[in-house]
């Protein structure tokens, strides 16, 4: 049995070298059963590693504490980023039974590091001389980082608040995990099976995509619609029958919500009572308090100062927009009270005859192969990287691709795309890594992934929605392969919550310029560049229904930071608060939050962007007022431009102040009016 288990153990991937070209994970070789005795190996030398560092005899320096602590624990980063990956991707019943046995005891982990006496100390030693070690920039930052990440993760903490502090956080994982598995399981569970006569007014790229998708579910019917957003909202957006689009709208807003096995409810219940127990400890109000202070917002009020400036002026439109939506229903000559399942459907024809611009038109010229290709070449023009597809590069999934990353001929990094929705993959779309960059004891080059949830069908086409959330999670993806920085504390999207969006959402606005579009948006059977005429009618509707689309964000952020600050929750009536909170902002009745709080991933599923879901209106302020430096320069790939933005957003990381780093990059504090004129809600 002995020798059994150690030729067991010794077949290990994550026991060995990798292999692979530029040490890829080797996903042929990884199976479920690996994880566990990865973890146990990776948690003990990793706590032995700590330890060294905590109880060594020798003075506290900057090496053998702070970068010390930098070069522990690569074997648990190299399985927590596979891992992490597989279990949002691709996972089955086997990973997340993993995913929930291992979460209390990641955060066990974690918490015997933070709470390390002996390691803050000597942290803490070096914090306070810190202006006498003659450190450079770059480490003095890190220095600092750390004893920030210890001092709010309870280091100072003493006896029982130590242990209650320790015991909140193992919870709190079980929590996040069972949310995002509830979820995904609403998303498998819900199934619409349509027949041909179901199909009235959607057009043929929603049909063949519906007919993948019952192909993908195993359904009896030739057609099938789900919750993922690439099935549902397209639906929302052009079928006639009303009673579907209501079923549709009523499945894709219920997700953890439907009082069954999966509900949420409770668990957003204790989450919220846990997080605020946990910001009290630290000698916090509230939990918002907590998160913004280490922000660009720094406090609750500040950030909601900010949402307030914007929500006036988008419920004002949104109202007007609903004004005009009732009167195209009252004209076709029906009687009903308009519904949030019909606002897509008669914004779709209200644009249309405002501006003759049906978006069924501008489909069949957003392939998805191209769109990547627009993404690269927009890459190419502003920062000089080439990317070469590599089918040699293993993959954990038959839809993912894999590019090489160069610059100059010398090799940047690794891109995984992962485009296609599927059953095992949790909806929406994000950006993450197999392996982060780093310069600490010689150069590692970063391996990104871009995971997105877009229709399988060949050719794969995009609406225009989706082809700037491939930009912005390739924007997040260029964060990550233009990093350079040293440590990996600083690396690529180290850095604050209302920062991260910058780089991601500024590189959305090259795929409006016409000279990516002219390029790039072909059709998919002429094979002929969108016609001006008709880019033209794209870019004149462009702030068409900006006051939903603001709105409906809007509606999730208020509603974030309402849940993170509340002072004393007890067993909030999650149902009830949300409501309340709607009630609070004059949410109209016919649009609901982007995201409701029983799906909202990005608040409940671990801590993510937990009362920092603002933070995307946050860095649309940055991002507007920073792509107008090409405008006003006239060229939207003015090198100069590229190359501050280059230096001082996409490859610094955490390496600075965040403020500092936009003032470095754009000359000026960014000013809100140009969110404003980008949404079309700046007065006349």
């Amino acid at each position: 049995m002995a020798l059994k288990s150690k030729d067991k153990m010794s077949t290990n991937p994550f026991f060995e070298s990798w292999n692979t070209p530029f040490a890829a994970p080797p996903f042929s070789q990884i199976q479920p059963e690996h994880f566990r005795p990865a973890y146990d190996r990776a948690f003990a030398e990793h706590a032995r590693q700590i330890a060294a560092i905590a109880e060594s005899s020798e003075a506290p320096s900057f090496e053998n504490t702070i970068a010390a602590i930098e070069k522990s624990g690569r074997m648990l980063a190299r399985i927590d980023l596979v891992f992490g990956n597989l279990a949002a991707s691709d996972t089955n019943d086997a990973l997340q039974a993993i995913e929930r046995d291992m979460a209390p005891l990641h955060a066990r982990h974690w918490n015997a590091v933070f709470l390390n006496a002996d390691l803050f100390r000597r942290i803490d030693t070096l914090f306070s001389r810190r202006e006498t070690l003659g450190l450079d920039a770059e480490s003095l930052r890190v220095l600092e980082r750390y004893h920030l990440d210890f001092v709010r993760a309870g280091a100072k903490l003493d006896g029982e608040e130590r242990k209650r502090y320790a015991r909140i956080g193992e919870r709190l994982a079980e929590l996040g995990t069972a949310f995002g598995q509830n979820v995904l399981a609403d998303e498998q569970e819900f199934v619409l099976p349509l027949k041909e006569s179901d199909l009235d007014g959607l057009p043929d790229f929603a049909r063949e995509a519906a007919a993948g998708l019952a192909g993908e579910r195993g359904t009896d019917a030739p057609y099938a619609i789900t919750t993922s957003r690439s099935s549902a909202e397209p639906f929302l957006q052009f079928s006639r029958r009303r009673d579907l689009r209501e079923k549709v709208f009523k499945a894709l807003t219920a997700r953890g919500d439907n009082g069954n096995a999966h509900d949420n409810k409770n668990t957003i219940a204790e989450i919220v009572k846990l997080r605020a127990e946990r910001a009290k400890l630290l000698g916090y109000s509230t939990f918002a308090d907590y998160r913004l202070a280490d922000s660009m917002a720094e406090t609750p009020d500040n950030a909601r100062i900010l949402l307030d400036q914007v929500w006036t002026a988008a419920r004002s439109r949104a109202l007007e927009e609903r004004d005009a939506l009732q009167a195209m229903v009252a004209e076709e000559g029906s009687n009903f009270a308009l519904a949030a399942w019909d606002w897509r459907y008669y914004a779709e024809k209200l644009r249309k005859e405002r501006y003759d611009f049906d978006e069924a038109e501008v489909i069949p010229y957003l392939q998805l192969d191209k769109m990547i290709e627009a993404a690269f070449d927009t890459a190419r023009r502003l920062f000089g990287l080439d990317f070469r597809e590599r089918k040699d590069i293993p993959v954990y999934h038959p839809d993912v691709r894999v590019w090489e990353v160069s610059r100059n001929g010398e090799h940047v990094g690794l891109f995984f795309g992962d485009y296609f929705a599927r059953p095992s993959k949790r909806g929406g779309a994000w950006m993450s890594s197999f392996r982060d960059q780093e310069n600490i004891e010689g150069r590692v080059t970063p391996i990104i992934v871009n995971t997105c949830n877009f229709p399988k069908a060949s050719p794969a086409l995009l609406n225009f929605d989706e082809a700037k959330t491939l930009f912005h999670e390739f924007g997040h993806a260029l964060h990550g392969l233009l990093s350079n920085v040293r440590f990996p504390r600083l690396a690529g999207t180290n850095v604050a919550r209302d920062f991260v969006e910058l780089p991601s959402q500024i590189f959305e606005h090259w795929l409006e310029e016409p000279a990516v579009l002219e390029k790039f948006a072909i059709h998919v059977e002429t094979g002929k560049p969108m016609p001006k005429a008709l880019l033209e009618k794209l870019n004149a509707a462009h702030n068409f229904n900006q006051g939903f689309a603001t709105v409906e964000f809007l509606g999730s952020a208020f509603a974030d930071l309402d849940f993170h600050a509340l002072e004393n929750p007890g067993d909030v009536d999650v149902s009830a608060f949300e409501k309340q909170s709607m009630a609070r902002i004059g949410m109209p009745d016919e649009i609901a939050m982007r995201h409701r709080p029983a799906h909202f991933l990005h608040i409940f599923d671990g801590d993510g962007y937990s009362a920092g879901y603002y933070s995307y209106m946050w860095a649309e302020v940055l991002d507007a007022d920073g792509f107008r430096a090409f405008k006003e320069a006239k060229d939207p790939f003015d090198p100069e431009i590229a190359k501050r933005l280059h230096d001082y957003i996409y490859s610094a990381g955490g390496t600075r102040d965040y403020a500092e780093a936009y003032r470095l990059f754009r000359g000026h504090d960014p000013k809100i009016d140009a969110l404003l004129e980008g949404r079309g809600l700046k007065a006349a």
